[in-house]
């Protein structure tokens, strides 16, 4: 499940990793052959930069846009360190799409910086599903792979802890 274009050149374990950073990964549950690959890809990459299984809690909602709320919910906690939000909106014949998006890009931006803590926008926006899965551990790798690398440089950077 590698991705095409890394984050940062720097290896995964050579960030200062606090061993006392806990991390939430919320999870859409619309479209769940997509965004259960991406879980699976964000607890792997979380695992093998050195996270304990049990300082990764993984929480389903609804659907994409009830993400910004359940972040919000984790975020304000003192046990979070950062929030992974992953979800699959995929283009139909309405307006809907446009609304859920930006719905819940904008939520999202407003839970990271209202608790300044990493929260993760690691929802998929595509226009079939063959370019969801292609994103979700297909030829262009694991998006939810790449919010977890996101997730750890974000700590890095912040110093969180």
């Amino acid at each position: 499940m590698a991705t095409l274009n890394r984050i940062s050149d720097q290896p995964l374990n050579s960030f200062s990793l606090n061993p006392d950073h806990r991390f939430v990964v919320l999870v859409a549950e619309w479209n769940t052959s997509v965004t259960h690959a991406l879980r699976d890809g964000c607890v792997q990459t979380l695992r093998n930069a050195g996270v304990a299984q049990d300082h990764i809690r993984v929480v389903s909602v609804p659907g994409s846009f009830e993400l910004s709320s359940a972040a919000a919910a984790f975020a304000a906690r003192p046990d979070t360190d950062a929030v992974i939000c992953l979800g699959c909106v995929i283009q139909g014949e309405t307006r809907h799409f446009d609304f859920i998006c930006q719905a819940v890009a904008d939520g999202l931006t407003e839970v990271g910086i209202r608790y300044l803590k990493p929260t993760i926008f690691g929802v998929l926006t595509t226009n079939t599903l063959a370019q969801a899965e292609e994103r979700a551990g297909g030829k262009l790798g694991n998006k939810g792979s790449e919010a977890a690398e996101a997730a750890l440089q974000m700590l890095h950077i912040l110093n969180i802890g």
